[in-house]
């Protein structure tokens, strides 16, 4: 795999990779990554670093079985794993004379628009500064993420925010098998995953770790998120020393490979936003003007579902309640209600002022159907 062909590089590190089955820290294994990311800096790539980790440090440090601990006290160990964590790499780069930092986000951070501009701002300063950023997961406050595992997701926004080039995905699986390879002696490894359908988000299955707690779906995920923001993905293992020198040579890996056409930067964040506070029904003539390209109007709305705020993303249902869109509402659901079905000079009336004559403007809406 050519990995060198990229400009700008994000390698997210899962937390069974640092830490072993016994609690202890892979220390030999941590050495040869970070000469693989001197290698990479030496050829001149931009560098950042998505780990998990900070909770299996921290269950290490103070003798605790994950197995046994209650999601609630999985915050404090966080916040404890962090300084063990971040000390790792620092004293790994010190020995390269490279200069790190640390960033703390939860997927909110990367999902809320000025949020993740801001964030953004931060991690290309830090490349222009030659400091390798490195990405935690906010676990203090992200019980979701601790739960739901989705440090892969992380990944992908990061390397969605950042603009970057390829996301290298170290995981304990070298790629996408066409079966589960632990059942099936016949599983082929997939080289190369071109569109995210149905078929391959079926051969996608959890997999068991007593420390990370992705599996294939959240990186099925990640890779849609990464395509569609016009970066590579690529899954392979971690599990072998100095793992992305030997990406270079092995064949064992899965190329999910960008779109050539991406979506601007606004309507990526919009597609992919988890942050959809409610639903707006419409009916099928509002459907058709979706489709050629037209903005949602009140008259073509038949419900709203759910509470939220002017500006937030909303999902579009058609008339078969399937989704066929994601966009941001110029009206809060309170007074979106009021107005369904109501062409738009009427808005004023009915609410005593008018946000704009759209539900949602076509340039904050991305239409999804088939």
């Amino acid at each position: 795999m050519d990995i060198l062909k990229y400009k700008t590089i994000v390698i997210k590190i899962g937390s069974s990779l640092i830490v072993d089955g016994k609690n202890k820290i892979k220390k030999n294994w941590f050495n040869k990554l970070i000469e693989d990311i001197y290698f990479l800096i030496k050829k001149n790539k931009q560098v950042i670093i998505v780990s998990s980790g900070a909770i299996a440090l921290g269950c290490d440090l103070l003798k605790i079985n994950k197995k046994n601990t209650k999601l609630s006290q999985f915050q404090a160990i966080a916040a404890i794993g962090q300084i063990e964590l971040i000390n790792l790499f620092k004293k790994g780069f010190e020995k390269k004379k490279i200069k790190i930092s640390q960033i703390l986000l939860t997927l909110e951070d990367t999902e809320e628009r000025r949020r993740s501009l801001n964030a953004k701002e931060t991690i290309n300063n830090l490349l222009r500064m030659s400091v390798i950023p490195i990405v935690n997961e906010n676990d203090t406050v992200a019980t979701s993420e601790i739960r739901y595992g989705d440090n892969d997701r992380l990944a992908a926004r990061v390397a969605q925010i950042c603009n970057a080039d390829c996301l290298i995905m170290l995981s304990d699986i070298d790629g996408l098998y066409s079966a589960d390879p632990k059942k099936n002696k016949d599983a082929k490894i997939i080289k190369k995953v071109t569109s995210i359908d149905k078929s391959i988000e079926a051969l996608a299955s959890e997999s068991i770790s007593s420390y990370g707690t992705g599996g294939m779906i959240t990186k099925i995920k990640a890779a849609k998120i990464c395509m569609q923001s016009g970066c590579d993905m690529i899954l392979t293992s971690g599990m072998i020393n100095n793992p992305i020198k030997n990406l270079i040579k092995n064949k064992n890996f899965t190329l999910f490979e960008s779109q050539s056409s991406t979506l601007s930067a606004k309507k990526q964040w919009i597609l992919n936003s988890i942050s959809t506070k409610g639903s707006i029904m419409i009916d099928d003539g509002a459907e058709k003007a979706l489709k050629n390209g037209k903005s949602l109007l009140p008259i073509g709305v038949t419900a709203v579902e759910g509470n939220f705020s002017r500006g937030d993303a909303v999902y579009i249902i058609n008339s078969k309640n399937k989704r066929i869109a994601t966009g941001i509402s110029a009206y809060s659901s309170l007074d979106a209600k009021k107005i369904i079905g109501f062409k738009t000079d009427k808005i004023k009336e009915i609410l005593g002022y008018v946000s704009r004559g759209e539900m949602v403007h076509i340039d904050n809406l991305v239409y999804q159907a088939e």
